[in-house]
């Protein structure tokens, strides 16, 4: 079992060493710097560089994170985001990510899939709550390399994620809902808050007939590995009426 004091010190080496004289920085951001790590919290690292990374650094960070990343090795999965300091600052929208590891993808990692620089509207989010947590691994105070994001960036990257949760509703049920609750968290406050935080919010502007949803998501988060999650099927039937409701409140607020 990796522990996540070590894990992180793993991930730090590996990509200082890959990287080596164009990392500028490497900061927490996720659960780690908002509430916790929780028991299915991914290890979230966001690493800004000087340039982009070549085809072996690329390769070379792969090989090195399925060795210590996700259940198969007896770890957190870790999420690994490689920005190119030019690419968001200034901002432009969407930004461009250099790289992204998911342990999502560990399938395709090991089938030879290596990840090249894509458009990620994340990152907008990703960075905020770097900003906000201020928890340098390599380098600088994230403020030093990074800005925060206008509101408008902030709030149409929220909205534009919106079709993939869609999409991943049925097989990843509870974080669907609570990414939910933290879109419209974020279009009402103009902050990104912590997912239980964010289900707090809605839990208390919802009509009572759609809370039990999203209290059971928040409780899963809290508690909770994926391996031991259940959803009774009362429960199950009442996510489509949840989400419709959580949808339209949101549409609401992106209009006004």
């Amino acid at each position: 079992m990796i522990t996540d004091v070590d894990q992180i010190e793993r991930v730090v080496q590996l990509v200082t060493e890959v990287v080596q004289g164009d990392l500028l920085g490497a900061y927490l951001h996720g659960s780690s710097v908002m509430g916790g790590l929780r028991p299915a919290s991914d290890v979230d690292v966001l690493a800004v560089t000087r340039r982009s990374l070549d085809a072996d650094q690329r390769a070379a960070l792969v090989a090195g994170l399925l060795p210590i990343s996700g259940a198969a090795v007896g770890a957190r999965p870790v999420e690994l985001t490689v920005v190119v300091q030019a690419a968001v600052r200034p901002w432009r929208y969407p930004p461009v990510g250099d790289f992204l590891y998911g342990e999502w993808l560990r399938a395709e990692y090991r089938a030879g899939l290596v990840p090249a620089p894509a458009p990620m509207p994340g990152l907008v989010l990703e960075i905020a709550v770097a900003l906000a947590g201020d928890r340098p691994l390599v380098g600088p105070p994230p403020a030093a390399l990074l800005d925060p994001a206008p509101t408008d960036l902030l709030e149409r990257a929220s909205v534009d994620g919106i079709p993939g949760l869609v999409a991943d509703l049925r097989h990843d049920t509870r974080n669907v809902l609570l990414t939910f609750a933290r879109i419209w968290t974020t279009l009402s406050t103009g902050a990104v808050v912590p997912k239980e935080t964010a289900a707090d919010y809605v839990l208390a502007r919802l009509a009572p007939k759609h809370r039990p949803v999203l209290k059971h998501a928040r409780d899963l988060y809290l508690t909770t590995a994926y391996a031991d999650e259940t959803w009774s099927e009362e429960l199950a039937a009442q996510v489509g009426p949840h989400v419709d409701a959580v949808l339209t409140q949101i549409r609401a607020l992106r209009a006004g």
